[in-house]
């Protein structure tokens, strides 16, 4: 099975000086081994914001240049809004981004790699799965 993996697990491991010696960084390093990591752009481009090193910019570029990305439709964009305004309306708050994730989650039957203690709030009022890391 395939993994969305949040742009938190992926800055553990690409965005450190040094990567975070923790299960984390380890699970990412096994998904990504078994072609089973998936990427999608707007994590993509989260992840490459803000880095004030050309260099490192441009090492991290090649980096994920390695992952495709997956599709997102028109289809995926409507879900995350519906998303967001079932959160809201459970008074649970959420960037477009984390909705995105989810909606694509949903459409590809992917669960979602993250340390954001949001998308727990979120998995209780929307059909999404959280990735657990294998013990």
């Amino acid at each position: 099975m395939k993994v969305i993996v949040d742009t938190c697990i992926w800055s553990l491991a690409l965005r450190r000086n040094e990567p975070s010696p923790n299960g984390y960084v380890a699970e990412l390093a096994e998904l990504i081994k078994d072609i089973r990591a998936q990427l999608i752009g707007p994590v993509r481009q989260e992840l490459l914001c803000g880095i004030k090193s050309e260099k490192q910019f441009n090492l991290l570029r090649k980096h994920l240049r390695a992952f495709e990305d997956i599709e997102i439709t028109r289809q995926d964009y409507e879900l995350a809004a519906e998303y967001f305004n079932t959160a809201r309306k459970n008074g649970i708050q959420g960037s477009n981004t984390d909705f995105l994730i989810c909606a694509i989650s949903k459409r590809h039957k992917m669960p979602v790699f993250t340390t954001d203690q949001d998308f727990l709030h979120f998995q209780s009022v929307l059909p999404i799965e959280l990735y657990t890391i294998r013990k």
